[in-house]
């Protein structure tokens, strides 16, 4: 197992610090920087680290772009749009209104508590673990990152070794654009991982599977620290009877194939009413052709359509479709495979059972099953008897037939008439619940996420004392009197 130190010297670091140290050395010094610059890391400080972030980033788009193709032949378009777009909107959001994050709140006091001031003021959780996955592997290292720095914290990245063009890419900008002391990077596999997971860190934001999140959350409960989880699992789509299919397809497909299908909130599966499914078939399929070429020839040919990013899930998801085929469903389209490209077609596939493992496993790629239902109360019961999802998606121009959807499940989010967009509102909570996550980013929820928000009671004239020992009779009386009255 080989651990890469990514801590050269930065921009506004006047030492050199020795790449032969350690993942423990990285994290004692940002420890030990990090109460001194609890002082000094005000508002102004922390925005002038996110500009040059910015910075970087918009100077180094064809690096970006470069290390993306590299890894997994992402089209250029999709990295600008789900990779660099996100991480540059949510530094612009931030800045707009970290100071007004950053300000202490008011807290009203209550009958109890009169003759006090109170306050909340949130202050730095201290030293953060962000553990990035390899499908966003930018966006989903820089993102938190732009969350932490706005919450006054230093960090330590880890990005995923699946992706190595890109991991090298994220550290080499991270070095450029800050000391080692503020923000660092360590590359290496699973044991790079685990070692950093031993260290008593102060948030852990970690986006993954929900098998390695529990690990994550096991880890992390030995130092009691806090964490993010961003997890996943099967995001069901309900299509109702009344639903436009036009714009069902086309926003069910860009939502499922992009970034071939290798995305936390992608349509997992869809549900549609069986009077209209043949149409809603033929409508995902012509959407298919016009988006990425109508054959697999042409489908390899495209710069549009992304490629899995390793033999093992390529392994995976080819495996998916052998299962289901062999067990008797129905390939409507697609079902291709090229081993040496990395290539699967976009598929889509009926007749599905739960015998078949596309039924049980999320499919993290370019399979799109589609079952038939004729009662609306039976899918609701199959959604609700599987672990709550990141997303769930409902097409129908029926309001009252959308909000009995919402009403009736769980989910981290809900789109209506669109797939994915949710991620990109900063003012919206990105996150899941149970099995898909916990916590919340992007925003004002991800400063949240990041901060402690202490609580500060300050006296004035309380007459709180009164109640103090020893009980005399007066004092029994009076705290008689007080819990009559408060409770």
């Amino acid at each position: 197992m080989e651990v890469i130190v990514n801590i050269h010297a930065g921009p506004n670091d006047i030492s050199l610090v020795d790449p032969r140290s350690s993942v423990a050395d990285v994290f004692s010094r940002q420890r030990k920087a990090g109460w001194a610059r609890r002082s000094d890391f005000d508002c102004k400080a922390r925005i002038a680290a996110l500009n040059r972030l910015r910075e970087v980033l918009q100077r180094r788009e064809a690096d970006i772009v470069a290390a993306l193709y590299a890894d997994f032949r992402k089209p250029e378009s999709e990295v600008k749009l789900t990779e660099i777009l996100p991480v540059l909107q949510e530094i612009a959001h931030t800045k707009r209104h970290l100071k007004g994050w950053m300000r202490p709140r008011r807290a009203a006091a209550t009958l109890g508590v009169f003759g006090t001031k109170a306050r909340i003021r949130p202050e730095p959780k201290g030293v953060c673990l962000i553990i990035a996955p390899w499908n966003y592997p930018l966006n989903l290292a820089f993102g938190p990152l732009v969350s932490a720095l706005a919450a006054g914290n230093s960090a330590i990245i880890k990005p995923s070794e699946l992706t190595p063009a890109t991991s090298a890419l994220i550290a080499d900008i991270v070095a450029e654009t800050f000391s080692p002391d503020l923000v660092a990077v360590i590359e290496g596999d699973a044991a790079a991982a685990q070692e950093l997971l031993a260290l008593p860190f102060d948030h852990i934001f970690f986006t993954g599977s929900p098998q390695v999140g529990k690990l994550v959350m096991e880890a992390a409960a030995k130092s009691l620290a806090s964490v993010t989880l961003e997890l996943g699992g099967k995001s069901p789509v309900i299509i109702g009877p009344t639903a436009n299919l036009k714009k069902a397809a086309r926003n069910i497909v860009w939502g499922k194939f992009a970034n071939n299908g290798q995305t936390c909130i992608a349509p997992d599966h869809v549900f549609v009413h069986r009077t209209i499914a043949p149409e809603f078939s033929e409508a995902v399929m012509a959407e298919i052709g016009r988006v990425y070429g109508r054959t697999p020839e042409a489908q390899k040919m495209t710069p549009d359509y992304c490629r899995i990013v390793n033999d093992r899930h390529f392994s995976r998801i080819a495996g998916l479709i052998e299962d289901a085929r062999a067990k008797s469903a129905r390939i409507l389209l697609g079902g291709q495979t090229d081993a040496a490209q990395k290539f699967v077609a976009p598929t889509l596939i009926s007749h599905i059972t739960p015998e078949m493992a596309i039924s049980r496993e999320e499919l993290f790629g370019p399979i799109l099953p589609i079952i038939e239902y004729d009662d609306v109360d039976r899918v609701v019961d199959q959604i609700n008897s599987n672990p709550k999802p990141l997303a769930l998606y409902v097409f129908d121009n029926d309001q009252a037939f959308v909000e009995d959807i919402i009403k009736r499940t769980s989910s981290g989010a809900v789109g209506v008439n669109l797939t994915v967009v949710h991620f990109l509102h900063p003012n919206l909570p990105f996150g899941g619940v149970n099995n898909s996550g916990i916590g919340a980013a992007h925003g004002v929820f991800g400063f949240r996420a990041f901060s402690h928000e202490k609580a500060i009671l300050e006296d004035s004239y309380s007459i709180v004392h009164m109640l103090y020992p020893p009980y005399t009779g007066f004092v029994k009386r009076f705290i008689s009197l007080v819990v009559k009255v408060l409770g």
